[in-house]
């Protein structure tokens, strides 16, 4: 069975890789960007961003100073069987992490009611739950939220939008957003459902690989269209100015009633995403 202890350490080093190494397909769409760049300053800062990431990895040190907070968006396998208690698992994961991570976590945690930071607070870790029908694991996606990018993450709820409405309520957010969420960002996008649903679905969309298609006919086009003005709007990487604002723009809908929801957030350049998997038989699977 799935055990406190392999929860506690998986969740652990999952957020310790996420601050250390970008995904691969965000190397590979850094490196393409590189190659379609036409602006000589931008393509200085995303040669700056690729060796970067490279000697990260490497040195095995932070990509950035600002390590966030740990977030999970954690699925359950309906056929899992677990061995003591799940959620406190992540929380003493986090802190054990804290002792012994090199180079240290600055303390990051804030009291939104007192402006306190330290390693500890109400609800942190963030996690997420899902359920997974079938299933025999649990499935822990580990995705970081830092200043930058969570700052310009922005909801706003309808009444019967077109899809016109919807895009320029997406644009007019990355337009207010500028270059302060250090570009090229990943843009996920949630419509629909409720209050929480939208922003659940925006966050999820971030998580969904670089390359894939949306199966919704409707969205692929959207996120086909929105790229394109997003990139065309100048802002660059770092602000720089260039061809290359967004690395990618991800959307989800869901049914919902009358009112529509849109949630719209952002990943840095970096775009935090460590995942791994534990199954019953104790084998742990690490997928990104």
């Amino acid at each position: 069975m799935i055990d406190y202890e392999q929860i506690k350490r998986v969740s652990a080093d999952l957020y310790e890789w996420s601050l250390k190494k970008i995904p691969e397909d965000t190397k590979a769409r850094l490196a393409d960007a590189y190659e379609e760049e036409t602006g000589e300053g931008a393509r200085k800062v995303l040669n700056f961003m690729i060796q970067s990431a490279k000697r990260a990895e490497e040195k095995d040190r932070f990509l950035c100073s600002d390590a966030g907070v740990p977030v999970y968006s954690v699925k359950i396998g309906s056929q899992a069987v677990f061995s003591g208690d799940i959620k406190r698992a992540f929380a003493d994961g986090f802190e054990e992490l804290v002792g012994r991570i090199d180079p240290p976590l600055l303390q990051f945690v804030q009291n939104p009611l007192t402006n306190e930071r330290s390693y500890k607070g109400k609800d942190m870790p963030i996690v997420s739950w899902d359920v997974l029908d079938g299933a025999d694991y649990i499935d822990i996606t580990c995705s970081p939220k830092a200043l930058g990018s969570g700052r310009w993450a922005t909801l706003e709820i309808f009444v019967y939008p077109s899809l016109e409405d919807i895009e320029k309520y997406i644009m007019e957010t990355v337009i207010r957003a500028g270059s302060q969420h250090c570009p090229p960002v990943m843009i996920g996008v949630g419509i629909g459902g409720s209050f929480d649903h939208a922003a659940k679905m925006a966050k999820q969309a971030t998580l969904r690989p670089m390359g894939t298609e949306n199966p919704e006919p409707i969205l692929a086009d959207m996120e086909k269209r929105l790229f394109k003005a997003i990139n065309k709007t100048g802002f660059g990487p770092m602000g720089q100015g260039g061809d290359t604002t967004a690395l990618g723009i991800h959307i989800d809908f869901s049914a919902g009633h009358g009112f529509t929801p849109v949630a719209v957030c952002f990943n840095c350049w970096i775009n935090r995403r460590t995942r791994a998997r534990i199954y019953n038989s104790g084998n742990v699977e690490r997928i990104e």
